[in-house]
């Protein structure tokens, strides 16, 4: 057997981080979910301790119904009961011996050569104390282990549970007890009256009485008759009392308590060893405020005990070892474990108690006001649940949630768009050694055609005249860390010497980019969402070469527009400062527009935005490496028709009449550090 893991955790003596080398988790109970808490928590990477109680760390009782949410549960690790000898109900599930199981998730524990530090189970060790805010756990023999986190897992007698505020619920008697015992099938296929019972694999029978049942099911590949005989506690209260819960009593009271029963019945039950038979009061037990404190978090039955009219007792158990593998998850530092065991409540709680108040209206006697219950509705509840999945979905909602700032975009069903100014997680992307190239020709043009292209009265041009200036930019992005060191090429129209008044009469001085292009879907939806950008999909191709570059822009085929500067000539990098065409320019306009769904004609969401180049300087510098002047120059659009730009003509025709009266430079601009243009802000 392994020994206990260390303490602290460490390597080589240096002291590192939980988050590093995993938590250390104490486990009081080697139970089903105890031992399921470990294999899900070890897949986390976290090291986990069991202490035990007993001295063989062994199950007792025979059957364990594996109803589908369950066995999902089980299934997710690699456990497939049915290996172990679980033999399918007629329903979809599986009907299993408790200590096959038991064994199996015991085996998986500590096994070495699953994921992750195998658990350290440590028997006859029973817990006397708790303190959840150190994370020491007392044994009786004195020996006091720290952990990260402590999960009392010791059952519906806990005494973990003591240490929770309002912890000091007991159980209660529920007003009945149970029998339990197996009987071999071959015994009841053998007997002509009994052998009714046993024809078919897999088939739950239960026989109701007035105040008591018989609840039968096999198990162990169908070689063995589960029985559970639910009955007045009153009729064996002395017998269950010998031996707390799980006393032996012998088959003469079995069949006195169940006088009255079909004969038949009476025959099949005559069939069990005495020896094997035990009762056990069903004990209930109010909500608990809560199942956490500190480090300190229940599960299972030491949460919240089961009556087990679902059989759901143990399948309850393991969502809840489940949802705390989720919480605590790969890389948890041990300061967060409070809040994540606060998390792990907030996901469980509902659920657990809802089926343990449907176990509680199922177990009602056949006469009893409000013995009726709503079959279907109760078992879609149950059974139509992964909590993997369910448990996940909410821990991802709650790391959203923890960055109200993260930018979302459509489809909003996966979380937080990544993009170039965050990460999926909401971290901020780092453009600094992102590269930029950068080829723009700047010109005189018609000032009245330009100012036709602005959204609204809001914008005019700054002076008076007919002639007004403008820039056609093409930019080239390279070792973006938000598309995996790779990049994307952009080109558009830039108007210059613009104003902006505000409502409130504050004048903003800037250039107005009316369009566009870019040749990667990604850029586009998060620049015209989360900026409110004008872009559009083009294919930008570059030619370049030492005294030349050019630029030919189209859409499937069909050219439209070609830029080319020729007579390269290097000049100082420190005489340009790498902003587009408008130095003099505060910062970039744009308009945003969001059509409302369904009313044509009409926005959502209509405005205009600035993106500030002082901001963005602060917010990601650049550095400008080369500068080029070209000696010749030139940029042409053709609109082409509707038939080739069937949703660009109307653009590209608007684009094409504007006149180049001079070119005023014309330049190639390379350097390092790509702003995220996170500076970006509504106007109005």
């Amino acid at each position: 057997m392994s020994s206990e893991p260390p303490i602290s955790n460490s390597t080589n003596g240096v002291a590192v981080p939980a988050a590093k080398c995993g938590l250390h988790v104490v486990i009081a109970g080697a139970g089903i979910a105890g031992l399921t808490a470990a294999i899900y928590l070890r897949k986390q990477g976290h090291r986990c301790t069991l202490l035990e109680k007993s001295h063989l760390a062994k199950e007792t009782g025979a059957a364990v119904h594996l109803a589908p949410n369950s066995n999902g549960v089980l299934r997710r690790i690699g456990i497939y009961a049915e290996k172990q000898g679980a033999n399918p109900m007629e329903s979809p599930w599986l009907l299993t011996h408790r200590v096959h199981l038991h064994e199996e998730l015991k085996r998986r524990a500590m096994a070495p050569e699953d994921e992750g530090p195998p658990a350290v189970l440590r028997t006859s060790c029973p817990v006397v104390d708790v303190d959840p805010e150190s994370g020491i756990v007392t044994l009786e023999s004195g020996e006091m282990i720290t952990g990260d986190v402590i999960l009392g897992a010791d059952g519906a007698h806990s005494k973990s549970r003591a240490k929770l505020p309002g912890g000091n619920l007991q159980t209660k008697p529920s007003g009945k007890s149970a029998f339990r015992f197996l009987v071999p099938r071959r015994a009841a296929l053998d007997d002509p009256v009994t052998a009714k019972f046993a024809q078919r694999n897999g088939e739950l029978i239960i026989w109701f009485s007035t105040d008591r049942r018989v609840v039968m099911y096999p198990c162990s590949n169908n070689t063995q008759l589960n029985f559970v005989c639910v009955h007045p506690r009153e009729e064996t209260e002395a017998e269950s009392k010998q031996d707390n819960w799980n006393s032996g009593t012998n088959k003469a009271k079995l069949l006195e308590v169940y006088c009255d029963l079909d004969p038949a019945l009476r025959a099949l039950l005559d069939k069990v060893d005495s020896s094997s038979i035990r009762v056990w009061e069903l004990l209930d037990m109010d909500k608990l405020p809560t199942w956490v404190n500190g480090r300190l978090a229940l599960l299972g039955d030491a949460a919240h005990p089961f009556l087990p009219h679902q059989g759901q007792g143990a399948g309850c158990a393991m969502e809840d070892a489940v949802s705390l593998a989720v919480v605590l998850s790969r890389g948890t530092p041990a300061s967060d474990v409070p809040e994540r065991l606060r998390l792990y409540e907030s996901f469980r709680y509902e659920r657990a108690h809802k089926i343990q108040y449907f176990s509680r209206v199922s177990g009602r006697d056949v006469e009893e006001p409000g013995a009726a219950i709503d079959m279907t509705e109760y078992s879609q509840y149950n059974f139509g649940h992964d909590e993997w999945d369910n448990s996940t979905n909410l821990f991802r909602k709650w790391q959203w949630a923890r960055n109200p700032n993260v930018f979302w975009r459509m489809p909003i069903s996966f979380g937080p768009m990544p993009g170039p100014r965050q990460t999926h997680g909401g971290v901020v992307r780092d453009g600094l050694n992102s590269t930029f190239t950068n080829a723009s020709i700047k010109f005189k043009t018609s000032r009245t055609l330009l100012q036709n292209l602005f959204p609204t009265e809001s914008f005019s041009f700054k002076g008076p005249g007919t002639i007004a200036y403008a820039s056609f930019s093409q930019t080239t992005l390279n070792k973006m860390h938000w598309l995996g060191g790779g990049g994307y090429r952009h080109i558009g129209l830039y108007i210059h010497g613009v104003q902006y008044t505000k409502k409130n009469g504050e004048v903003v001085d800037g250039t107005f980019l009316p369009l566009l292009f870019e040749s990667l879907t990604d850029p586009i939806v998060s620049g015209r969402e989360e900026l409110g950008m004008p872009k559009l999909y083009c294919s930008v191709d570059i030619y370049q070469r030492s005294s030349c570059y050019k630029v030919q822009c189209g859409w499937e085929g069909s050219k439209f527009a070609t830029m080319s500067l020729e007579g390269l000539k290097p000049d100082d990098p420190a005489s340009d400062q790498g902003t587009i065409g408008g130095e003099s320019d505060d910062g970039i306009f744009a308009y945003r527009y969001i059509p409302c769904v369904g009313e044509r004609g009409k926005a959502d969401v209509e405005h205009t935005t600035f993106i500030e180049h002082a901001q963005e300087a602060k917010n990601t510098p650049q550095k400008v490496l080369s500068v080029q002047r070209a000696t010749n120059s030139s940029v042409k659009f053709d609109a082409l028709d509707w038939e080739a730009l069937p949703t660009l003509h109307h653009i590209i025709s608007r684009v094409a009449e504007i006149p180049i009266y001079e070119i005023v430079s014309a330049k190639v601009v390379s350097g390092l550090g790509v702003s995220d243009v996170s500076s970006a802000r509504r106007i109005d």
